[in-house]
């Protein structure tokens, strides 16, 4: 059954790596003074991630959201342990020495043994005709053009988080929806390696502060929907962050949405106290201080949500 899908737009600028930027995309800062835009890539309609359709039958590697490999027109079957090793040379972006993969993929077995254990899992990759990896005799690498939607996302991010202290930086962009449905995926969910808990960590707090200086700079622009999606993701992706929270209720007043924001308000305070015992800091609440002292003069307000407002 066919599957509509929209657009998306973006693709690798660069020398070579792939077709030029399209009239329109943002560029952000790249490693070594380069300039990036996000690649092209078709997403269906329900906001699901499609499968990869790669010209020229070029590989992608997939690990936001889990782990995919897209090769040609196909998503490929691997074994557990080739997807582990893919997706651990992936996360790099450069070469990674062996011995460097073997300790962290086998981090439990004897050296011998850990090195047995990569060249197998090597040896499935190719059985499968999977061609995306350079192996040189000390290092690993992933082949020329082969893409990951996690090395493209990241100077992204970075750059939206550099904005916050950079003008210039931020006026040479303009995000939109790609930002934020990437922005919106954990790294490698439920994988369990301490390697990928410790990336999908980082990655987390880096996605988070980028999704609330995403927010911020849609409130700047007035483009209230936007910023109330990617404050939005930030909130689910981290319902007890106040200054996720914070960015919500921001965009809602922006909007000019008073009940919106004081609900969401409301909301948190309850899932604080429910969860951790705690209150919203003042920061919070000065910033529905003047709906609640409405709230408080009018007749029937509910009283399980009023407290004393902030001091000065």
């Amino acid at each position: 059954m066919s599957r509509s899908i929209r657009t998306e737009r973006g693709a690798v600028g660069g020398t070579g790596a792939g077709p030029l930027p399209a009239p329109g995309d943002t560029l952000y800062p790249a490693p070594h003074g380069a300039w990036y835009a996000p690649p092209r890539y078709a997403v269906p309609a329900d906001g699901r991630p499609a499968p990869r359709r790669l010209p020229g039958g070029r590989a992608r590697i997939e690990v936001l959201g889990g782990f995919r490999l897209v090769d040609g027109r196909a998503t490929a079957r691997l074994p557990a342990g080739s997807e582990r090793l893919l997706a651990f040379v992936a996360l790099h972006a450069g070469a990674v020495p062996r011995s460097v993969v073997a300790e962290n993929l086998w981090p439990d077995a004897a050296e011998c043994r850990a090195y047995a254990s990569l060249r197998s899992a090597l040896n499935r990759l190719r059985s499968a005709g999977c061609r995306v990896l350079d192996t040189g005799p000390a290092e690993l690498a992933l082949a020329a053009g082969v893409g990951v939607d996690f090395q493209e996302l990241r100077p992204v991010a970075q750059a939206l988080v550099e904005a916050v202290r950079a003008p210039r930086t931020a006026a040479a962009m303009s995000p939109g929806a790609w930002e934020i449905e990437g922005l919106s995926r954990d790294l490698l969910p439920g994988w369990c390696d301490e390697w990928a808990l410790r990336e999908a960590e980082e990655w987390r707090q880096l996605r988070m502060h980028a999704l609330e200086a995403l927010a911020a700079r849609f409130i700047s622009a007035r483009r209230f929907a936007h910023a109330v999606w990617a404050a939005g993701a930030a909130v689910r992706a981290e319902p007890l962050r106040e200054t996720a929270r914070a960015a919500l209720i921001r965009a809602h007043l922006a909007e000019g949405n008073q009940s919106e924001a004081l609900r969401e308000y409301q909301r948190y305070r309850a899932l604080l106290q429910a969860e951790l015992g705690l209150r919203p800091t003042a920061r919070l609440r000065g910033l529905v201080a003047g709906l609640r002292a409405a709230g408080d003069r009018c007749a029937g307000g509910p009283a399980d949500w009023r407290e004393p407002l902030p001091g000065p």
